[in-house]
């Protein structure tokens, strides 16, 4: 009798905390291993299977002398077995249809496809920021702008060559929305208002790092400065896990070999904007923001190379130089995991063509232009304001701004420029010009040739 009860007790247990189990599994399936649940329910059901077997092959063993016991006791032995079989019937069903049932956590990753990773490369003073504005107030991009500034700025002893080692991590654990990189170059009493240009993100100032905005709202810098600067720095990393694009904005990256590893990196899926500008144009706006560079200025080349009057055309050389490596290894030499994940911009294409321009590089980066994008990027660039401040975003005449070194620039400092970077401006496709005649009246399509792209 013992035996025969414990037949029917095992799978009977089974049978009362299958609700539960279920239950369980289903509150799981949104967390972040759900397939656990779903495998505990599929053991306790093969375990119950396996004893029921076990314990059934035991039965028809002691039925054989069946005919020995009394009617009664013999019906009763009868009954519960068949039971035991209709219960084995039903469990074998059940682990038949958890076995084939996919757990939560792959369904999720098949309907919720990984985020993108766009890295705006490119160097101070080339329209970097305003380029980074252009994914930055897109509604399904998470932007943050030279997050590797905390690098240099606390390892400012060191050559740019050493830091790129850390810049690089740094870059790596932002694009996975682990914001604890930070502390490394950060207060332990940070708040999201002491990231570098924290205001330039539009993710960083609506929800839910600010709800002060919506999503879709254009939001300027100032405005978010002002309202949104209250809130803890965890926010930031709240914030992007959120998107489903993840862009980043450097200026201190100056050898493309150094991202391979994120280029293979299977957890990223990283496209390189290489955004790049008429060095003529960049040695102008330097000259009008010399203070604010300096300290960039002497880990690119070295306190020493910075004074005198080479000073700012040393500068200009290795960035000029690390233009000429970065696109011969993204366009001319290019390995086969770079294949559709580089593309080349120059700001001087955009702004003559902002609309075209923004679309291609949306296309690039898998995103809609949306009639409210379209619309801002052509009021930023058909504006009045001259950009005469340091990572100012507002809106100005962007195409005549491009060109205001032409009629502020001396031609003996144009000559300079171009001697150090002539390499850059024939790879790059900026014309050389021979006087100051050239300078002023040379045409667009003869100084800038065709755009990067044809």
């Amino acid at each position: 009798m013992t035996g025969e009860t414990s037949l029917v007790m095992s799978p009977m247990l089974t049978f009362v905390m299958l609700p539960y189990q279920l239950s369980l599994a289903y509150s799981l399936s949104g967390q972040q291993e759900p397939c656990t649940s779903w495998l505990r329910l599929r053991w306790s059901i093969s375990l119950s299977l396996k004893m029921m077997w076990s314990s059934l092959s035991d039965s028809s063993q002691n039925s054989l002398c069946s005919a020995c016991q009394p009617r009664s006791l013999a019906t009763m032995m009868k009954s519960r077995r068949v039971q035991v079989l209709l219960i084995l019937a039903v469990l074998s069903f059940l682990l038949i249809h958890f076995q084939f049932l996919p757990c939560s956590n792959n369904a999720s990753m098949e309907e919720k496809p990984s985020p993108v990773h766009i890295l705006i490369l490119s160097s101070w003073r080339s329209g970097s920021s305003f380029t980074g504005q252009i994914f930055s107030q897109h509604p399904s991009v998470f932007y943050l702008m030279e997050p590797a500034w905390h690098v240099w700025v606390k390892m400012y002893q060191n050559s740019a060559k050493v830091l790129h080692m850390a810049v690089r991590d740094l870059v790596r654990s932002v694009f996975l929305c682990d914001m604890s990189v930070f502390d490394a170059y950060m207060s332990s009493q940070k708040k999201k208002s002491d990231l570098f240009q924290w205001e330039t993100s539009r993710a960083l100032c609506s929800p839910p790092a600010c709800n002060s905005f919506s999503r879709s709202d254009i939001i300027t810098a100032g405005n978010c400065r002002t309202i949104c600067g209250k809130y803890p720095f965890s926010k930031v990393e709240e914030a992007c896990k959120t998107y489903s694009h993840i862009a980043i904005k450097e200026v201190r990256f100056f050898d493309l070999k150094v991202l391979y590893p994120l280029l293979t990196d299977p957890s990223l899926n990283l496209k390189i904007i290489h955004l790049v500008r008429d060095p003529r144009a960049v040695f102008r706006s330097r000259e009008n923001t010399m203070a604010e560079l300096k300290r960039d200025s002497n880990i690119v080349v070295g306190s020493q190379k910075t004074k005198g009057e080479m000073g700012p055309y040393n500068t200009m050389q290795v960035i000029c130089k690390s233009h000429v490596e970065i696109y011969k290894a993204g366009r001319q030499a290019i390995p086969s995991f770079l294949k559709d994940r580089y593309l080349l911009v120059r700001y001087e294409d955009i702004v003559r063509d902002p609309l075209a321009r923004a679309a291609q590089m949306y296309r690039f980066a898998e995103l809609h232009f949306t009639p409210e994008l379209q619309k801002w990027v052509h009021n930023i660039t058909h504006g009045k304001g001259q950009g005469a401040q340091a990572f100012d975003i507002g809106s100005r005449d962007a195409l005549r701004v491009s060109q205001a070194w032409r009629e502020t620039l001396p031609f003996k400092k144009i000559e300079k420029v171009q001697n150090v970077c002539k390499d850059a401006m024939d790879l790059l496709g900026y014309q050389l010009v021979q006087s100051e005649e050239e300078q002023k009246n040379m045409s667009l399509d003869l100084l800038f040739g065709q755009n990067s792209e044809e």
